[in-house]
């Protein structure tokens, strides 16, 4: 498909992060992509908005040399994944970006593209082993941590520190997982506060979140905060809270930005949440593509943390890269 480019997504070619060391293996591929060809991105499930503004900022690169991008949703299903590449492969593209449904499954789709000299490039989730162009993530650890001491600030001014915090977590089989979690624990840790349940996702629903939260809060009446990994599933959680009553004695945190989430965090109904930047890390992976000898093997951009006393200054960086609008 051909995707409009506009002057944002020039200025935001500009934006230079820091390479920092990611915990997948840093493996340089020597393919590389030739401008004005077609590309595929490959997304674990699209039907959760990250993913999407993921593959919009890759068909910004592709199309700002000239190609043209296919997206395709691999339903967080390896088989599919592996399909979706071999597809891909015989549909002659230049070149993938790979948002795998884990980290162990990305191995089998970079072999593959390997054999037939296809650069790939990697976004938001980490590989264990295999060669990549650019595999650009976010500072997961570092973006949880915030939010862990955002609502540990909060329980200890509400004096809820006693009841613990319940966490949703997506799959702990991807690298951005672990480190998700890794950084919000080490923050509740520190603030002495500690985790009663955990919950890991499936399906990555509302659905999904709602059952476990509602599943949380019968086992433990105690509990004061709930912390959800990703973005549209805690809209399940803030459902179970609202359905229980619990309103005025439970916290929400969450990881990433959807439209509700603005709305959420003006009424306090969101204490915090760690905002990736999906445009940014699809962007920048599609430029790896392009130049293979590139010094910046694994790039980590900033993880933007949102409260209701900053959304409102926060809106125009997360208009352009959390959830760009139409014609952003």
């Amino acid at each position: 498909m051909n995707i409009k480019l506009n002057p944002v997504a020039n200025l935001l070619r500009g934006l230079t992060f820091a390479a920092l060391a990611a915990c997948v293996p840093a493996h340089a591929a020597s393919a590389q992509a030739t401008p004005g060809q077609h590309y595929a991105y490959i997304a674990p499930a699209l039907d959760l908005p990250f993913w999407r503004v993921v593959g919009d900022g890759v068909a910004a690169s592709v199309k700002a040399h000239g190609g043209t991008i296919d997206y395709m949703d691999s339903h967080n299903d390896a088989s599919t994944q592996l399909k979706n590449a071999q597809d891909a492969i015989a549909q002659g593209v230049a070149g993938i970006v790979l948002s795998p449904t884990d980290s162990t499954t990305a191995p089998s789709v970079l072999a593959i593209a390997k054999q037939h000299h296809i650069p790939v490039s990697i976004a938001g989730i980490g590989t264990t082993s295999g060669e990549y162009n650019t595999y650009v993530g976010s500072e997961d650890e570092k973006g949880a941590y915030a939010v862990g001491k955002a609502l540990a600030q909060v329980m200890t001014q509400k004096g809820w520190q006693k009841g613990g915090y319940g966490i949703v977590t997506i799959s702990l089989g991807r690298e951005n997982g672990k480190l998700r979690t890794a950084g919000f624990r080490r923050a509740m840790t520190e603030a002495g506060i500690h985790e009663v349940a955990l919950n890991q996702m499936q399906k990555y629903t509302p659905d999904e979140t709602f059952s476990f939260v509602q599943d949380m809060m019968t086992a433990h009446p105690d509990m004061h905060a709930i912390f959800v990994e990703t973005d549209t599933p805690t809209l399940g959680a803030a459902r179970a809270i609202r359905i229980a009553h619990r309103d005025k004695d439970m916290a929400l945190v969450a990881f990433d930005g959807i439209p509700e989430f603005i709305d959420m965090l003006k009424k306090g109904q969101l204490v915090a949440s760690g905002m990736q930047q999906p445009f940014l890390m699809g962007q920048q992976a599609a430029d790896g593509l392009y130049d293979a000898s590139a010094s910046q093997k694994n790039v980590s951009i900033p993880v933007l943390l949102v409260t209701p006393a900053n959304v409102d200054s926060l809106m125009p960086v997360i208009n352009r890269t959390v959830m760009p609008k139409k014609g952003n």
